[in-house]
C-alpha cells in the first residue's frame, strides 16, 4: 500500500467515525434533555419521593434486564439497523407522548410518564451494546482509546448541556416542544448514521445457534475467559464504589458547607468539566502502551482523590478535588472499554458490551440503594473515604494480578 492509499485509507475511517460519533451524540442529546425533563416534571407535579424512585427504577431497571439479550442481538444481526430501530422505537414513543401532552387528557399523565421511560430504557438496552460493538468495526484498532476518550468528552459535554438546554425551552415553552426536540434529534441521528459504512461480519463468525444457546455462550465466555472476568468485575466494583463520591455529594455538600444552589451548581460543573478533560487527554495522549496500566492509573488516581475528598472541609478545595476525581472516570471507563474493544473477538462484542452494560445499570442504583439509606446513620465522609481506600486497593490488586499474568 502507498503513501496515497494509506492516507486515503486513514481519512476514510476517520470520517465515518467523526460522522458516528456525531450522530450518537445528537442522539444522546435529546434523549438526554428529555429524561432530565420528564425526571423535572414529575418533581413538580407529585413532590413525592415515591414517583421519583418509581421513575429511576423504570430507566435504569430495563436497560440493565435488556442490555444484555441486547448484546445477543447485536452479535446476530446487523448493529447499524439495531441502532437506528432502537432509536426510531424511542423516537415513536417520545412522539406519542408529545401528541398525548398536547391533545390528550393529563390526569391519568404521571403513570404514562412512567411507561415512556420505561420503553426509552428498553431502547436504550438494545442501542447501548450494539454502538460500543460497532466501534471497532469502524476505527483502527491502534487507535481506539483515542476514539473512546474523544468519545467519552463528547458525551460529557451533551450531559453537561442537557440541563441548560432543558431549562431553557421549558422556560419558553411548553413540555412537549422538548419531547418534539427528541424527536428531532432522533431523526437527524438516523439519517447521519445511515450515510456511515459499516463492514459486515464475516458469515462464518455469524452464529447459527439459538437465541438462548447464544447468551449461553456469552455468558460462558465472559466466566471462562479470565481477562473479560476481570475487567467486568473491575468496572462493576468501580460504579460501586464510585457511588458515595459521586451521587452522595449532594447531601455532603448541604450538610458540610450549607444549603446552597451556587455549591451544588459549582460542584455540578466542577465534576463535568473533569470529565470532558479527561477524555480529551486520553484523545490526544493515547494512555499506557499496556492498556492494563492505563486502567490502574485511573483507579487509583480516583481512589486517591476520593480520600482526599473525605477530609475536605473548605469548599474551593472541594470543587478541586471534584473535578481531578471527576477527571479519571473517563480514563477508567475508556481503559476498559478498549481493553474489551481489542481482546474480545467481533463475534461476541455485543454479548460482552450486553454485560457491561448491565453491570453499569445494575451496580449504580445498587450502591444507591446501599450507600444512601447508610449515609443516614454514618457520616457521609467515612463513606467516600472507605470507597476511596478501596478503589485504590482495587487498582493495586489489578496492577499485581496484570504482572503474575
Amino acid at each position: 500500500m502507498d503513501t496515497g492509499e494509506v492516507q486515503g485509507h486513514s481519512s476514510l475511517w476517520r470520517r465515518r467515525a467523526v460522522l458516528f460519533i456525531i450522530s450518537q451524540g445528537i442522539t444522546l442529546f435529546g434523549s438526554s434533555i428529555v429524561q432530565m425533563a420528564i425526571i423535572w416534571q414529575v418533581a413538580l407535579e407529585t413532590s413525592s419521593g415515591f414517583w421519583l424512585t418509581v421513575l429511576t427504577l423504570s430507566s435504569t431497571i430495563p436497560q440493565m434486564i435488556l442490555s444484555f439479550f441486547g448484546g445477543v442481538w447485536a452479535d446476530r444481526y446487523s448493529r447499524k439497523r439495531l441502532i437506528i430501530l432502537a432509536d426510531g422505537g424511542i423516537a415513536v414513543v417520545t412522539l406519542v407522548l408529545a401528541l398525548v401532552f398536547m391533545f390528550g387528557k393529563t390526569a391519568t399523565i404521571l403513570p404514562l410518564l412512567v411507561l415512556v421511560s420505561t420503553l426509552r430504557s428498553v431502547g436504550s438496552g438494545i442501542q447501548t451494546p450494539a454502538v460500543s460493538a460497532v466501534i471497532p468495526q469502524i476505527v483502527p484498532e491502534e487507535q481506539l482509546i483515542r476514539y473512546n476518550g474523544i468519545n467519552s468528552s463528547m458525551m460529557a459535554i451533551v450531559q453537561f448541556a442537557s440541563p441548560a438546554v432543558a431549562g431553557a425551552v421549558l422556560s419558553i415553552g411548553s413540555f412537549h416542544w422538548l419531547l418534539l426536540l427528541d424527536v428531532a434529534t432522533a431523526l437527524i441521528g438516523i439519517i447521519l448514521l445511515s450515510f456511515v459504512t459499516i463492514t459486515k461480519l464475516k458469515k462464518a463468525e455469524q452464529s447459527e445457534q439459538t437465541f438462548f444457546a447464544d447468551m449461553k455462550a456469552g455468558i460462558s465466555y465472559a466466566a471462562k475467559e479470565l481477562v473479560v472476568k476481570r475487567l467486568l468485575f473491575t468496572y462493576g466494583a468501580f460504579i460501586f464504589l464510585s457511588v458515595p463520591s459521586s451521587f452522595l455529594t449532594v447531601l455532603m455538600i448541604e450538610r458540610t458547607f450549607g444549603n446552597s444552589y451556587m455549591y451544588l451548581t459549582v460542584n455540578e460543573m466542577a465534576g463535568f468539566a473533569g470529565m470532558v478533560l479527561g477524555g480529551i487527554l486520553l484523545g490526544t495522549w493515547g494512555g499506557f502502551k499496556q492498556r492494563i496500566k492505563t486502567l490502574v492509573f485511573g483507579l487509583v488516581c480516583f481512589g486517591i482523590f476520593s480520600l482526599v475528598l473525605g477530609f475536605t472541609y473548605t469548599f474551593w478545595l472541594f470543587a478541586v478535588m471534584m473535578f481531578l476525581m471527576s477527571f479519571f472516570i473517563p480514563v477508567v471507563q475508556t481503559a476498559t472499554t478498549t481493553m474489551l474493544q481489542e481482546h474480545v473477538p467481533a463475534e461476541k462484542q455485543g454479548r460482552i458490551f450486553g454485560l457491561l452494560g448491565a453491570m453499569y445499570s445494575g451496580f449504580m442504583p445498587l450502591g444507591t440503594a446501599i450507600f444512601g439509606p447508610l449515609a443516614d446513620v454514618i457520616k457521609i465522609q467515612w463513606l467516600v473515604i472507605g470507597c476511596g481506600v478501596s478503589l485504590v486497593i482495587l487498582g493495586l490488586l489489578r496492577f499485581f494480578h496484570s504482572e503474575e499474568s
